[in-house]
């Protein structure tokens, strides 16, 4: 599989994608955003790939956002389609059935922020810096940024930061809980694959199913949710992972999982 905006390499069940346009602080044009959908369109039907990392090449963006050049010429139908292109990015990052670490070592920005809150975990540098600053270019966030940041963080906060685009530094994201941990920036790599390696070593049912739970029964009532977790935990009681992990904690050993 051949790209030209990104790179995806694919290593002992895990899989690192990288958004790869440095000189343009990984802007978010047309064609890697396609590429993106490309790639994990891939990595979910890929079973011999376990959790995802994604990245942006060089060491100062993760993504810087839209490509300002392709945003400013966009009219009202061409709008439609280009937040189309984002959201089916996005959702297809959020529903893949397997974790995705986002590796946020500088900036992540409209579309770039909105990408990283799709990935299940947010890893961030210390000099990393989010937000959704579309305000400021006479438009709103388009690749589900208005909906993704009132579900992780309290919604005031999430309409003071697109209605005044305000960017946040790591340790403000981490307080809000926009991300789930800060380290030194040249820790961010050996930060990330510990995670990476953890997710690894549990039951990949059990991880989706987990997923699945948190994802969709928040957006449910109480009771539907109670119903959706009790239907995914009946489902886990019938893996062979299941039945390892509770025989092994009982022999008091490490257990090995299987993804059956």
């Amino acid at each position: 599989m051949s790209f030209e905006c990104i790179t995806m390499v694919k290593k002992e069940r895990l899989a690192r994608v990288t958004i790869n346009r440095p000189d343009k602080l990984n802007a978010l044009n047309i064609k890697t955003v396609e590429e993106l959908i490309e790639a994990f369109t891939d990595l979910g039907n890929d079973d011999s790939v376990g959790v995802v990392i994604l990245d942006g090449a060089g060491g100062k963006s993760f993504a810087a956002g839209a490509d300002i050049g392709e945003l400013a010429r966009l009219d009202m139908i061409e709008g439609k389609a280009f937040a189309a292109r984002g959201h089916r990015l996005c959702n297809l990052i959020e529903n893949l059935g397997k974790p995705v670490i986002a590796a946020v070592g500088g900036f992540a920005l409209g579309g770039g922020c909105e990408i990283a809150m799709a990935c299940t975990l947010r890893v961030a540098s210390d000099k990393a810096r989010l937000g959704q600053p579309e305000i400021n270019l006479g438009t709103m966030p388009g690749y589900g940024g208005t909906q993704r940041l009132a579900r992780l963080i309290p919604r005031g906060v999430a309409m003071e930061m697109v209605l005044t685009g305000r960017i946040l530094k790591a340790d403000e994201a981490l307080q809000i809980g926009l991300v789930n941990r800060v380290v030194p920036h040249e820790q961010l790599e050996e930060a990330v694959m510990e995670m990476a390696v953890a997710l690894l070593s549990k039951p990949p049912f059990a991880l989706k199913a987990n997923m699945e739970a948190v994802l969709h029964g928040t957006d449910l009532s109480l009771e539907d949710g109670f119903r959706l977790e009790a239907n995914l935990f009946a489902m886990t009681c019938g893996t062979e992972d299941m039945k390892e992990g509770t025989k092994a904690f009982l022999e008091k050993r490490d257990a090995n999982f299987k993804g059956r």
